[in-house]
């Protein structure tokens, strides 16, 4: 598989490195493609959560779009490394305290549980196949609105054979696409009005 690249905005056609060793997912050009095709123009000036970001190749496109903020979280340390040298490829590297870019080594579930003072307008979950860590993060997420803008989306990408519904008190699955062994899955959650 060739390495990932920016498919549009600021950093167009840079290519990505990989992480060493087989222990991410990465997501396929066409597969980024088509999920900031259907994001759109909302991306510009939000806040993106990259959770088990591997290579940091869905967040650098989000950077790279415009967006105001990208938070990373991976707690594989070959991983943190590789986006830290992704951001320098793709002209986003900044001092460590910034209010656009965090990336942090971190256990993705520890961080849902824990994080106060932010939400995001979009949340990215694709974690290693096969385990069911994309349900417990979707359950942990939907425990905690707060961490979500007023409106938000959760996208889990997982391979097909991993679906199944769940139950969830503040999300709402509203769209899903396949693409090969990819599968996204599209949450909403909107805030009531008090």
């Amino acid at each position: 598989m060739s390495s990932p690249r920016i498919i549009a905005g600021k950093a167009k056609g840079r290519r990505l490195k990989s992480v060493p060793g087989n222990t991410t997912r990465p997501i396929t050009d066409r597969t980024k493609e088509s999920l900031f095709n259907i994001i759109g123009s909302d991306i510009i000036d939000s806040s993106l959560l990259d959770l088990f970001a591997g290579t940091g190749s869905v967040g650098i496109e989000a950077l790279s779009r415009d967006a105001s903020h990208v938070c990373f979280i991976d707690n594989n340390r070959k991983a943190i490394k590789t986006i830290r040298s992704n951001l320098e490829i793709t002209g986003f590297s900044i001092p460590r305290e910034s209010p656009k870019i965090e990336v942090l080594q971190n256990d993705a579930f520890t961080y849902l549980k824990n994080i106060k003072g932010r939400n995001y307008d979009f949340i990215y979950v694709a974690p290693p196949q096969y385990k069911d860590m994309w349900i417990k993060a979707l359950t942990l997420i939907d425990q905690n609105p707060e961490i979500m803008a007023n409106i938000c989306w959760v996208i889990v990408q997982i391979h097909p054979i991993e679906y199944c519904p769940i139950e969830l008190k503040n999300l709402q699955l509203f769209d899903k696409r396949k693409y090969g062994s990819t599968v996204l899955d599209f949450y909403e959650y909107v805030r009531e009005e008090s």
